[in-house]
């Protein structure tokens, strides 16, 4: 009996390293049987999807992507986890321009002031921007990154290790200001004139259910109306170029019922007047209307018009880790708020 055990023990041991061995893999998926890339869905061209198999970078699990962000001098993609880990990803197009692959570079933990890794309840990573990514200047690159749990937004270089971190609004560092503790900075972006803006995932404890205050560094702040759909919350924000801002939101209230992912735009006024901001629909994805969709969280803009977005698949087996490149069409025309 005991050598069966001990024969039943050594099987799962090397079952279980054989899948945590496993080597990365990125696999083209459509988003729906109905539309491919190239084709354009609501403000929107879809240029192609990967879906990014379970596997270890560098001994660490790459799984519950929740951040994106596009160094353009260095032609890298960089994914933050929420067990405390950054990515370096390389994607591959073809000729028309389309998304076709990608390749795992190098995975490195984030390190603390002390320099050794982010340990829980430290480590849950969220939100991620990039500083001088397209200067032309290559081994300058800063991360900003946020965090819930411990709600903070901390500067890191591209090999995860800590270089300060980044004022926020006494609001924003106050864990009892947030509804959870896992609700607190899912998204922060860097404007070229207001500096870098945080947003929570859901509305602060004593705010309206509906609106989420986006802050600037020094404490002014917008009023960004989430959408319609039960359960909507600012999972990721990208600022343009342009002035605007496009945001992601996803909108889930249980297994059982459908979900949507929603981009939205906005524009950005001077901070400090406590107006509502007028927000567009750019493309809502619904489950129920033949979307293979997840827990979209992570958004950056590559380069002109072109973003990609990932999913969180919360490491579990049931979930996906999708990467979704598309290209953002010029916004219609002004209209009144949604």
């Amino acid at each position: 009996m005991l050598r069966f055990v001990l024969f039943l023990a050594l099987l799962l041991a090397l079952f279980t390293g054989a899948c945590m061995s496993r080597k990365f893999e990125a696999t083209p998926v459509l988003l729906n049987d109905r539309v491919a890339p190239g084709d354009t869905y609501g403000d929107i061209r879809l240029l192609g999807a990967l879906r990014l198999m379970d596997a270890e970078i560098d001994d660490l699990p790459l799984c519950g992507l929740s951040g994106l962000a596009w160094d353009e001098d260095e032609d890298l993609l960089y994914a933050v986890s929420d067990q405390g880990t950054l990515f370096h990803l390389q994607p591959a197009f073809d000729e028309q321009g389309y998304l076709t692959g990608a390749r795992a570079v190098a995975a490195h933990p984030l390190r603390n002031a002390t320099g050794k890794p982010v340990r829980p309840p430290f480590d849950d990573a969220e939100g991620l921007t990039i500083r001088r990514g397209d200067n032309g200047i290559q081994g300058d690159t800063e991360l900003l990154i946020s965090f819930e749990m411990k709600p903070r937004v901390i500067r890191h270089d591209t090999s995860g290790q800590w270089r300060g971190e980044e004022p926020l609004p006494a609001t924003l560092r106050n864990p009892r200001n947030y509804r959870e503790p896992n609700q607190a900075l899912e998204a922060v972006t860097l404007d070229p004139r207001w500096g870098v803006l945080t947003g929570s995932e859901t509305p602060l404890r004593n705010d309206p259910a509906d609106l989420i205050r986006i802050f600037t560094g020094d404490g002014r702040f917008w009023l960004y109306p989430l959408g319609s759909a039960p359960g909507s919350a600012l999972v990721a924000m990208e600022a343009l170029p342009d002035g605007s801002l496009l945001t992601l939101e996803r909108a889930f209230v249980s297994p059982l019922r459908p979900f949507a992912i929603s981009l939205r735009r906005t524009r950005l006024p001077a901070p400090g007047k406590a107006a509502r901001l007028r927000v567009a629909d750019v493309a809502v994805f619904n489950s129920d209307q033949g979307w293979l969709l997840d827990n979209f969280e992570g958004l950056t803009r590559q380069r002109e018009r072109r973003f990609f977005m990932i999913s969180d698949d919360n490491c579990r087996a049931l979930q996906t880790t999708l990467l979704v490149y598309f290209e953002l069409l010029p916004a219609p025309p002004a209209s009144g708020p949604r």
